[in-house]
C-alpha cells in the first residue's frame, strides 16, 4: 500500500532535519544519507501523483538536497562551508559563493493552480486576497498600507501550499519558494548573511521592476522554530529574519514584497516572529460542504454507481483532510481494479477485442475503506490548533 502524499511530504521533513542535525555537527555521511531519503520520498511522491499541481514545488526542493549533498560530497576534513576552487583568490571564493545560492530558489515558472482548484478554505483565500491579490492590482486603495507577512498554518493535508501556489498564480510578479530545511543547511556558516541576501534579492525585483514578489517558506518553524539546543549560527540567522520582516513592514507603502510562512506546528514558533506574521491564518480540515464538493472532484473521473451520493461520503467521513479524501478515492478506485486482475475469469485482452473494465464504485467500496482508513489528522491535534488560533489567530 502507498503512503498518503503528507505522509511522504512529512517523511521528506523529517529527513530533512536530521540531515540539518548531522550537517551542524560536522557528521557529514550521515547528513548526505538523510538528504538522500529526502529525496527519495519526494521522488516517491512524484510518481505517485504525476499530476499534483505541486509538483514542480517539489521538484525545487529536490534540487536544493541534491546541490547540498554535492557540496558536502566536496568537502574536505572538517571543512563545512561549500568546497569552491583552492587555487581561486579570496575574491574570487566570495564571488562564486555569493551567486552560488539563489539559482534554485526561484521558480521560472509561476505554478499553475487556480482558486477554484483550492477547495473551500473560504476565509484563507479571503484573507490572500485582501493582502496580496488587491494592493498588488490596485495600491492606490491602501493610502495607509496593507499586511506584507501571512502565516499558514493548520493540519497536513489540508492546502497550505496550494494556497500559496494560488496567491503566486493570480499576481503578476515573482515567486520565490524557499525550503527552510534546506536554507538552513545548504547556509551552515553563514546563513545570515545569505538571509540577507535574499530579501535583497526580493526587494530588488519589487522596486526596481514595481512587480509583486512573494517570498514562500514551507515548513517555517524548522527555521523559526523554539530549540532546545541552538547553535551560534542558527540565532544570528532567526534575528536576522526579524530585521528583514522589520524592513519590510517599515518600508514604503508601495513596495510589493510580501512573505507567507506555512507550517504545522505553530506552536514552535518564537513569540517575536507571530507578531511579523500580521496574518495569521488558520486552514482547517474541509467543512462538509467542501468534502462533498472534494468527492465531487476525485470521483469525477471515476465509473461510480447512480446511488452514489457525494454529500452522504461527505458525511461518513468527516474529520478527513483533502489529502485524505483524494487518497480514499484513490483506494476506491485500486479496489475495484485488483477485483477485475484477480477474478478467477479474467483474461488478457487481444487487439480486437474491447479490453475489460472494472465495475462501479458503490457506496459499499467506500464504507468498507472508512474501516481499514483513518484519518491523518487526531482530534487531539485538532483541539491543540483551536486552543492555539484562540490566542495568535488574526484574519
Amino acid at each position: 500500500m502507498s503512503l498518503a502524499p503528507q505522509q511522504l511530504e512529512n517523511a521528506a521533513s523529517r529527513y530533512a532535519s536530521e540531515a540539518i542535525k548531522c550537517d551542524s555537527q560536522g557528521a557529514r555521511g550521515m547528513a548526505i544519507a538523510n538528504y538522500q531519503k529526502a529525496i527519495d520520498a519526494l521522488v516517491q511522491l512524484l510518481h505517485l501523483y504525476p499530476t499534483s499541481k505541486l509538483n514542480s514545488v517539489y521538484s525545487e526542493r529536490m534540487r536544493s538536497y541534491q546541490n547540498r549533498i554535492k557540496a558536502l560530497q566536496e568537502l574536505r576534513g572538517n571543512d563545512l562551508e561549500p568546497a569552491v576552487d583552492p587555487k581561486a583568490s579570496p575574491d574570487e571564493r566570495k564571488s562564486a559563493s555569493d551567486n552560488r545560492d539563489f539559482e534554485d530558489l526561484v521558480m521560472k515558472e509561476k505554478p499553475d493552480v487556480s482558486w477554484e482548484e483550492v477547495v473551500g478554505l473560504d476565509d484563507a483565500k479571503n484573507a490572500l486576497r485582501e493582502s496580496i491579490v488587491y494592493p498588488s492590482k490596485r495600491p492606490d486603495l491602501f493610502p495607509i498600507g496593507w499586511p506584507r507577512g501571512m502565516l499558514l498554518y493548520g493540519p497536513p493535508g489540508c492546502g497550505k501550499t496550494l494556497l500559496g501556489a494560488a496567491t503566486a498564480s493570480e499576481i503578476a510578479g515573482y515567486f520565490i519558494n524557499v525550503d527552510a530545511a534546506s536554507m538552513m543547511s545548504k547556509w551552515l556558516g553563514e546563513a545570515e548573511k545569505n538571509v540577507s541576501k535574499l530579501f535583497h534579492m526580493a526587494r530588488d525585483h519589487a522596486e526596481k521592476e514595481g512587480l509583486a514578489v512573494i517570498l514562500f517558506i514551507d515548513e517555517v518553524d524548522s527555521l523559526l522554530g523554539t530549540r532546545n539546543s541552538e547553535v551560534g549560527g542558527e540565532v544570528r540567522t532567526k534575528n536576522q529574519f526579524l530585521t528583514e520582516m522589520d524592513g519590510i513592514n517599515g518600508k514604503g507603502k508601495d513596495l510589493k514584497l510580501y512573505v507567507i510562512g506555512a507550517t504545522n506546528k505553530p506552536w514552535s514558533l518564537d513569540w517575536p516572529f507571530l507578531r511579523r506574521f500580521q496574518k495569521r491564518i488558520y486552514v482547517s480540515l474541509p467543512t462538509v460542504e467542501a468534502r462533498q464538493n472534494l468527492f465531487e472532484l476525485y470521483t469525477s473521473p471515476l465509473k461510480k454507481d447512480a446511488k452514489l451520493k457525494t454529500l452522504e461520503l461527505a458525511r461518513l467521513f468527516d474529520g478527513y483532510s483533502a489529502s485524505d479524501i483524494k487518497d480514499v478515492c484513490q483506494a476506491a478506485q485500486m479496489k475495484v481494479v485488483n477485483e477485475m486482475f484477480t477474478a478467477a475469469n479474467y483474461k488478457e485482452p487481444v487487439a480486437e477485442e474491447v479490453k475489460p473494465q472494472p465495475r462501479e464504485i458503490t457506496m459499499l467500496d467506500f464504507r468498507e475503506i472508512l474501516e481499514r482508513r483513518k484519518p491523518s489528522v487526531s482530534s487531539e491535534m485538532i483541539r491543540a490548533y483551536y486552543k492555539w488560533s484562540a490566542q495568535f489567530k488574526a484574519l
